[in-house]
């Protein structure tokens, strides 16, 4: 067995290794271990899933695997994983598990772990749960047959979300709406639907039908341009689009226009600003937002914290420096006032409010940076070779470096999720972005692929 944790979780094709009920069940075995404090106590441990079919695999290992250690194991089936983050918290579990691969096609899966607080594992954790999964196992591993846990469906697990999430803009009254929704037949595909309808907004639904191989598939967050065009079709105000399991959003406006994460950010920045309301004058984004986010904040007077990409890193970094709101052009939004992680639905529903408050559109609200020409190319790769081993890519990086002369950037990385390279090349120009995006993808297609 080889190093299990990536930068979200444990992920992979479904029942290929780690993938497979037999390092589920191990993985359940020790989370039992390392949250019930050595085999001291027994831990309660909330479970949800995406759509994916292979979730009910996962789900049933992990839980023989945490009972057999004496846990009790609180299931609420398909939700998104902000709900399993907010139910660990307020149901007093000691962690809680997601199964799910986000944005992934439905052929993969993975297991997301969150503490007792809401928040994703920090790395010592994860470590001790590697180790004893990694380890050779023991006869006495397990508890005597009179100690043996329970599993137990959480029936009222959506109400409770759904309350929670309408409560984060206060229950605001958001009729006059209307909205184009694309739950990527994921996690959310029958919440977030009743969420935005009972606070009055119109809404027309897409991917709402998951038959356990079509999540993500052509739809949601990865496929803005299906919601753009519905936006213009059904002459709505705004479009919604969720990724797989419901923690990150893309919005497109009433003209079809794509809004990315940068800005949203920077719009409910202002609006937090103007209200006193954004927690030590700044935000959190990584190495991936626009220059022209970071410009418009400057010009506003908001400072911008800037960290590697990974939603788990723009959080640490928030709660390092009280800041209350961050996230990724990606679509990962947190608003850590209400919520411990990426939250997709919170998100959706604080844009609704700032166009109901204030009288304008998404559109007009976005209008308040000038963004950089940027172009990202995920290429697939054969291994992760260290960059530091790549002398033509390494060189045309430098050159591409000096050549822009800090009017633009180029950003270089391995996907910490699949077997691919990120190439991302912005810059003032259109042609000067083309030109080093060519240069750098023939240097990894030579050297890499």
């Amino acid at each position: 067995m080889g190093k299990l944790f990536g930068t979200d979780g444990i992920r992979g094709k479904a029942n290929v290794y780690p993938i497979t009920p037999e390092t589920a069940l191990r993985v359940g075995k020790a989370i039992a271990h390392v949250f019930g404090t050595q085999g001291k106590t027994a831990p309660k441990v909330v479970i949800g899933k995406d759509t994916r079919l292979s979730g009910y695999m996962l789900e049933t290992a992990l839980t023989s695997g945490l009972v057999g250690m004496g846990a009790s194991v609180l299931e609420i089936g398909p939700m998104p994983t902000p709900s399993v983050a907010h139910l660990t918290r307020s149901m007093c579990a000691d962690c809680g598990i997601m199964i799910t691969a986000s944005h992934n096609p439905s052929s993969d899966n993975g297991i997301k772990i969150f503490s007792s607080d809401g928040y994703k594992l920090p790395d010592e954790i994860e470590n001790k749960i590697e180790q004893y999964i990694l380890a050779s196992e023991k006869g006495n591993d397990l508890v005597g047959s009179d100690q043996i846990g329970k599993a137990y469906r959480i029936d009222d697990a959506r109400g409770r979300y759904i309350e929670f999430a309408k409560s984060s803009i206060r229950n605001t009254s958001l009729r006059g709406i209307k909205a184009v929704l694309d739950c990527a037949n994921g996690a959310a595909y029958s919440i977030a639907p009743l969420i935005l309808r009972e606070l009055g907004v119109e809404v027309i639904t897409e991917a709402i039908n998951p038959d356990g191989f079509n999540i993500n598939a052509d739809c949601g967050a990865t496929h803005p341009e299906n919601v753009a065009a519905l936006v213009k079709k059904h002459g709505a105000d705004i479009g919604i689009s969720l990724d797989g399991d419901a923690d990150r959003v893309i919005f497109c406006d009433d003209c079809g226009d794509v809004v990315n994460g940068d800005r949203i950010m920077g719009l409910c920045a202002l609006d937090y600003k103007a209200r006193g309301r954004l927690s030590s004058n700044a935000i959190a984004v990584t190495s991936m937002s626009n220059l022209g986010l970071l410009a418009a904040m400057k010009q506003a007077g908001i400072n911008v914290e800037i960290t590697q990409v990974g939603d788990r890193y723009v959080i640490e970094r928030m709660r390092e420096k009280n800041i209350n709101l961050g996230g990724e052009q990606s679509g990962h939004l947190i608003f850590l006032d209400y919520a411990t992680t990426g939250d997709g639905i919170i998100s959706a529903l604080h844009v609704l409010r700032l166009m109901k408050q204030k009288g304008r559109s998404l559109r007009d609200m976005a209008d308040f940076m000038e963004e950089y020409p940027q172009k990202l190319a995920s290429i697939p790769v054969k291994a992760k070779i260290p960059l530091a081993d790549l002398p033509l890519l390494t060189s045309t990086m430098t050159e591409a470096e000096k050549a822009l002369n800090g009017a633009g950037r180029i950003n270089v990385r391995y996907s910490g999720t699949e077997n691919k390279i990120r190439v991302l090349v912005e810059a003032r120009s259109v042609s000067d972005v083309e030109y080093w995006q060519k240069k750098l993808t023939d240097a990894v297609n030579k050297e890499l692929c």
